[in-house]
């Protein structure tokens, strides 16, 4: 029988070295975020990437996004960060908005087939503290494609299972609905998911692009 998952508080340094751990030996942890809960792996470990499309049973076809704890870390996620990607993390990082930029020539093919990635900073605190533990993680949402985003640690184990090594629970998650995502790779900017950051405050930003390229 598989093992199942160790839940265990969000809060705990201990859990956060736990999941820090298993990541690093390819296994696969739920983390909490302000949107919603997210399945996690290392993203420079194809088979761990691999191991998030089989637990979700999600089309190889969908990129796999990055979430980063630090600004810093954007230097291993992308090589080139477009001036419209730096001006809206300004603005929105840490939060809820998933920026499309070029893809590092690091990261497998496992984790994009495309030559761009998603990269977000999420807006929590136990994500936070993981994430500069560890560095950069391939994460989506902690949910079986076609199935609501899991927005407590229960309803990620009741949909993963034992796919998960660790569980991070810090209650519900306080934003319920997925990022909003804007694909900063093209020449005009423009929001691929709407979500949490909406176009109006995309504007207000004071991107110059992003008004010219939405505003027609």
């Amino acid at each position: 029988m598989a093992a199942l998952p160790l839940i265990l508080p969000a809060s705990d340094p201990r859990a956060l070295h736990a999941a820090a751990e298993a990541l690093h030996r390819g296994g696969l942890v739920v983390l909490p975020t302000d949107t919603v809960y997210g399945l996690a792996a290392w993203p420079w470990d194809a088979a761990a990437v691999a191991r998030i499309y089989a637990a979700k049973g999600r089309p190889e076809r969908k990129a796999i996004p990055v979430l980063v704890g630090e600004k810093a870390h954007l230097a291993r996620v992308t090589a080139a960060l477009p001036p419209c990607a730096a001006r809206l993390a300004a603005c929105f990082w840490p939060g809820a908005l998933t920026i499309v930029v070029p893809k590092h020539p690091d990261l497998p093919a496992a984790l994009s087939p495309y030559p761009t990635v998603g990269v977000r900073m999420p807006d929590h605190p136990a994500a936070l503290a993981l994430l500069r533990l560890t560095g950069p993680l391939a994460v989506t949402s902690a949910n079986r494609s076609g199935q609501p985003p899991a927005r407590t640690a229960a309803e990620a184990a009741a949909q993963l299972g034992d796919a998960v090594a660790v569980i991070l629970d810090a209650g519900p998650a306080p934003g319920g609905q997925p990022s909003t995502v804007v694909d900063c790779t093209v020449a005009s900017p423009r929001i691929l998911r709407a979500g949490p950051v909406s176009a109006a405050a995309l504007a207000r930003c004071g991107n110059e692009v992003w008004r010219a390229a939405n505003e027609k």
